[in-house]
């Protein structure tokens, strides 16, 4: 007959070398590691406090087995050490402390190596790599009471004032919250806070537009990305990955008790009296955690000036003499992430006066603009584009933004109102202005509708541009000069720049500028669009009239310094 044994715990590394030694029983060990749970202390610190094993053989013990060098307390001198790196609640329950930093490396006195825990703590509290020194654990705790004996009556650091700052951050939930009192404990956490906290301002400060959170079997990681590229800053312990989701989705008023499906979410976080942002949150159940996606919607962005764009000169003019005419539609087409959003705020800036009634249909409204009547969409309710399209023509409308044009229904209103003395503005996505107006009759619009509404088209790529303090100019070969699109006659006089990096700027880009083809909507293109002529027709018609592609306005970019040849290949196709 064969007798079921229930499975014990094993016995942690250097607690059981001491008892494969003999030094310590079995079952003293096990009655160790309950009381140390219950004190919330350290197995080998209670092993020496309580003189069931002397501390100098301990650390023999661990220096032979682990090949760690052995550091005497004695000789340190505390008034080098690194200060406030960690509270003192991390120090006396981990038993470590750190004694010296060279670089982004933390090197922390422990008595006990194979206490992983206590490191991974450590390197997600101070976002930097650590490295155990062994000492003896009687001399630690020593060290330890000294150390906090006599750091009652010095002054507070900045990093204690920043620390509070990250505490007391403003933030402002949005939507209802569905939640338990279990869950709300769970995740009323200060490490957690201040550690979230600490990233939405790194991102802030970085220019990043999104957060990533994304936890995985055996890690998780932290990414932000800035000037379209995406680049991991942080890694905190994947045991910690429900409880940063669940305090992201608390500040988003989520439901925190559901992990099943997708949420949608946002708050604002305060920063200045005078500034706030925005973030939208977005949840995603994948096979090992919840993924949380952070848009960070600045309202700053939207006041950029058509100057800051990027455009050229005669593309400024294009823009500015469609935007004042009383009525016609503005196409601006490219794909997700190429800035279409700041343009057509950019544009609904310069018409937001008083003499104006405009009206905006977004999924979701991203930025408030003060003095324009926002409307988000919600499909459940049965507010679709079409549906708050038609609300506006109601309501004396001037001005009409809408987010996307998806299907032929809120095509045909768009349409019908930029033939009815209004001015329709609105995002498609296409790869070339050519191709939005083909894109159109093939969604049903009626060509010759299409033809008398249509004012301006608009297609635009974000590309990063080069630090101003150490870009570098390149020598580049002819025949890759003339394979990007660099005419023969301009081969000689052509420059290109390359990315170097310093401290200023990320491996060598800091920030991004726009790529733009603007097609304005003349009497022969107007032909072309009623005879059902294709993409390739209108470009060539375009292009006698000055027509300037993507790809000629970023060799114009990289003739003039501002990004590199290898960027504008990266964002335009040929």
């Amino acid at each position: 007959m064969s007798t079921l044994v229930a499975a014990k715990k094993p016995l942690p590394g250097l607690v059981r070398k001491l008892v494969e030694l003999e030094l310590l029983q079995e079952k003293q060990a096990e009655e160790v590691l309950l009381q140390a749970l219950k004190l919330k202390v350290t197995p080998i610190s209670l092993l020496v406090e309580e003189n069931m094993v002397e501390g100098p053989i301990v650390a023999e013990i661990a220096m032979r087995e682990f090949g760690l060098p052995l550091l005497d307390l004695d000789n340190i001198d505390k008034e080098v050490l690194p200060k406030n790196l960690i509270p003192e609640k991390m120090v006396r329950q981990n038993h470590a402390i750190p004694i010296y930093r060279r670089g982004n490396k933390l090197f922390v006195a422990v008595s006990d190596p194979t206490n992983l825990q206590a490191l991974d703590e450590i390197k997600f509290q101070t976002g930097v790599a650590t490295e155990a020194i062994l000492v003896e654990s009687n001399k630690l705790s020593s060290f330890i009471e000294q150390i906090f004996n006599d750091t009652e009556n010095t002054p507070q650091q900045l990093t204690d004032i920043a620390d509070e700052d990250l505490d007391s951050l403003d933030i402002q939930s949005g939507e209802e919250i569905v939640e338990d009192k279990e869950d709300k404990q769970e995740v009323d956490d200060a490490p957690i806070v201040r550690f979230i906290n600490k990233v939405l301002l790194d991102a802030i400060n970085k220019g990043a537009s999104d957060i990533h959170f994304e936890p995985y079997e055996k890690y998780y990681r932290v990414r932000f990305r800035t000037d379209g590229i995406l680049k991991e800053v942080a890694n905190p312990p994947v045991s910690l990955a429900p409880r940063l989701s669940a305090r992201l989705k608390v500040m988003s008023r989520l439901d925190i008790s559901e992990r099943r499906i997708p949420q949608d979410g946002r708050f604002k976080m305060r920063i200045s009296k005078n500034r706030a942002i925005d973030f939208r949150v977005s949840t995603c159940p994948t096979l090992f955690g919840e993924k949380v996606v952070l848009r960070i919607l600045d309202p700053a962005s939207a006041k950029v000036g058509v100057e800051a764009l990027g455009l050229l000169e005669f593309q400024r003019d294009l823009l500015f003499d469609a935007i004042n005419k009383p009525q016609g539609m503005i196409l601006v087409t490219g794909p997700t992430g190429s800035g279409k959003t700041v343009t057509l705020y950019s544009a609904l800036n310069i018409l937001n006066t008083l003499e104006r009634n405009i009206s905006t249909a977004e999924d979701p409204v991203e930025i408030n603009l003060p003095g324009i009547n926002q409307v988000s969409m919600n499909p459940k309710a049965g507010l679709n584009f079409a549906e708050a399209l038609r609300a506006f023509l109601r309501q004396d409308p001037d001005v009409v933004m809408v987010g996307e044009i998806r299907d032929l229904e809120t095509a045909e209103t768009a349409v019908k109102a930029a033939q009815t003395g209004h001015m329709v503005l609105s995002t498609l996505h296409t790869n070339s202005a050519a191709d939005t107006l083909n894109r159109l009759i093939n969604m049903g619009v009626a060509p010759f509708n299409l033809a008398t509404a249509l004012t301006l088209v608009i297609a635009q790529r974000l590309a990063r541009k080069l630090c101003e303090y150490c870009k570098k100019e390149l020598q580049v070969p002819e025949s890759a000069l003339l394979q990007s699109g660099v005419k023969q006659a301009d081969v000689a006089s052509f420059h290109a720049f390359g990315p170097v990096g310093c401290e200023r700027c990320s491996d060598g880009y800091k920030g991004r500028l726009g790529l733009f083809e603007m097609m304005p909507v003349t009497e022969a293109i107007g032909n072309i669009i009623m005879t059902s002529g294709s993409a390739i027709d209108i470009l060539a018609t375009a292009k006698k009239d000055g027509f300037v592609t993507l790809r000629e306005a970023g060799l114009i970019a990289v003739n003039s310094g501002r990004t590199s040849l290898a960027e504008v290949l990266r964002v335009t196709k040929d």
